[in-house]
């Protein structure tokens, strides 16, 4: 039986969907007051249309993100309602704006994670901090060290995803007979697309696969795992495959490889909260780690307010 497992913790929402025991989803929302996808808003034209057919508006708070198209008549200064259809990408040097088109007001929030993974129809269980910690033993600190690395084993092989400005590549290693290591990769890999929520141009390399029927079943295998919508390329003689999935907001990977502090940090507070009462009142964490929490007065009141006591971070 598939179900969401939601934990509202400190500077994030986390959602998993377990199937048969192990996580094939992950969403996280982080609480930074940054735009979401779905989110209507009220923004001011500051450029028209450039060559790319897009234009730029800002958003209150100072928030850049491009619109198109661009309404007729609508003037360099002019207010406009806005729709978020994909979230700000993080890029190595070139984070990509958030991308917008014109709506309908008033001005609303998107649904927050718990109402959207509600309305999918699958049961909800939310998890509070002093009970099981079924996330992590359905496998969460494995899914977020992979997201992280990059490094996703399979049985016969290794996925080795890496964040390129143009796609995500997925490289296919092992040591099986190429047909089948290209079979168990494509497998792996719709998975991984899944289960990161990676969106947008993807490129598998699997074996070089000469024969034409070795080609089919790793397509297969790819249909097999990887729900639907997508689109795809037939798998080339070089072992090649292109897909393209529709990209609202940044995968896991690009969520916790563009700010691996922050993401250090909120794993600590989630093991933090967990800790059965009364627990520390001083743990040691990496210097990087231990500023950004000590910066954030909100996230240190949480835990305190969640734990009955505050809890010092100091760096080791």
């Amino acid at each position: 039986m598939a179900e969401w497992l939601y934990e509202a913790g400190i500077g994030e929402a986390r959602a998993a969907l377990v199937e048969n025991g192990a996580i094939t989803e992950v969403r996280i929302d982080r609480t930074d007051g940054r735009p979401r996808a779905g989110d209507i808003l009220t923004a001011r034209l500051t450029r028209k249309a450039g060559l790319a057919g897009r234009g730029e508006v800002e958003l209150d708070g100072g928030t850049v993100a491009l619109l198109a198209p661009i309404p007729t008549g609508l003037t360099e200064g002019s207010t406009v309602m806005i729709e978020i259809v994909r979230e700000a990408i993080p890029e190595r040097g070139n984070p990509k704006l958030p991308l917008a088109r014109p709506a309908d007001g008033p001005p609303r929030p998107a649904p927050a994670l718990l109402d959207a993974i509600g309305a999918g129809g699958v049961p909800v269980r939310t998890l509070l901090p002093h009970g099981p910690d079924l996330l992590e033993a359905a496998g969460w600190s494995e899914v977020l060290e992979q997201a992280e690395t990059g490094l996703v084993p399979f049985p016969g092989g290794l996925l080795r995803i890496a964040l390129t400005p143009a796609m995500t590549v997925i490289d296919v290693d092992g040591e099986l007979a190429p047909a089948e290591l290209a079979v168990r990769g494509a497998a792996a890999a719709g998975k991984a697309i899944r289960l990161f929520d990676i969106g947008g141009s993807i490129g598998l390399d699997l074996p070089t696969l000469p024969d034409k029927r070795a080609r089919q079943a790793a397509a297969e295998a790819i249909e097999a795992a990887l729900p639907q919508p997508f689109e795809r390329t037939a798998v080339n003689g070089f072992g090649f495959l292109q897909i393209v999935r529709r990209r609202v907001r940044p995968s896991l990977l690009e969520l916790i490889q563009s700010d691996p502090v922050q993401a250090a940090a909120l794993a600590l507070l989630r093991r933090l909260e967990r800790e059965p009462l009364p627990g520390p009142d001083h743990v040691l964490a990496p210097a990087p780690v231990a500023r950004l929490i000590n910066r954030r007065d909100d996230w240190t009141a949480e835990l305190a307010r969640r734990r009955g006591r505050a809890i010092r971070i100091e760096p080791s």
